[in-house]
């Protein structure tokens, strides 16, 4: 399991040791897992909900203990171009089993952008692009095609369940998040510099949502155009 390759770092938890290692952003897929490791898994409990399933794991003393699942695996459901990055994709991937209880413990991560409780709304810092996670539906942008937009799923399944795992030395983020850079929120424009919303430049447009002087509807394209619906469903989980 290469979770560096979703380019996220893990906080360190209580003894000194680090939470799954030292995580380092890397800008491609290194040695990610197999594609196939989390699927076939699946299976549904009396609700029709994804039953939750364990793992066996060495503890330090090299006896097998049981970890226990959160998500079976993350579905892709479907590609989308990256505008901000031709020749890139967005995956976009549903969770076996609904996220609302893990991701108050995901928003812990130093990565977070934006974290909105109410409207169950995470996104993440990634080098290079972003990761958005809502209740039944994650997005990774700036992926090179659909086996790594796959691998990636898989990592972030990985991540999720490394996630809960260790929930217990956690404290779970009750509180909004928001530390964009106008970086950040330009990557999640039309980067087209129209002018449509009287701005020069995206980037103007992008120091002022941060500064709160702009709105998101603001911006023709990303109100109108489908093609940006999750971009716009980011801005308005962050602002």
């Amino acid at each position: 399991m290469d979770l560096g390759a979703l380019g996220l770092a893990f906080p360190e938890i209580r003894g000194g040791r680090k939470w799954l290692g030292a995580m380092t952003t890397l800008q491609s897929l290194a040695s990610g897992p197999s594609v196939g490791a989390l699927a076939g898994r699946e299976s549904f409990g009396s609700q029709g909900r994804p039953r939750r399933r364990d793992r066996g794991m060495s503890n330090s003393r090299g006896r097998q203990v049981m970890a226990e699942l959160y998500v079976d695996s993350i579905s892709l459901t479907r590609t989308l171009p990256c505008l901000a990055e031709p020749g890139k994709i967005i995956v976009v991937g549903k969770p076996s089993r609904a996220l609302d209880d893990v991701l108050p413990y995901l928003a812990n991560l130093p990565n977070v952008i934006a974290y909105n409780p109410q409207a169950q709304a995470l996104t993440l810092r990634r080098q290079p692009g972003l990761i958005t996670l809502g209740r039944e539906r994650v997005s990774i942008t700036q992926v090179t095609d659909t086996d790594e937009g796959l691998e990636l799923l898989a990592t972030l399944a990985e991540a999720i369940n490394a996630t809960w795992q260790h929930r217990h030395e956690l404290m779970a983020a009750t509180a909004p998040r928001r530390a964009p850079r106008p970086l950040d929120i330009w990557a999640l424009l039309p980067q087209s510099n129209c002018r449509e919303c009287g701005e020069a430049t995206c980037m103007a447009f992008a120091f002022g949502l941060v500064q709160g002087k702009r709105k998101g509807s603001e911006c023709p394209p990303l109100r109108t155009e489908p093609a940006f619906a999750d971009r716009r469903a980011a801005l308005e989980a962050i602002f």
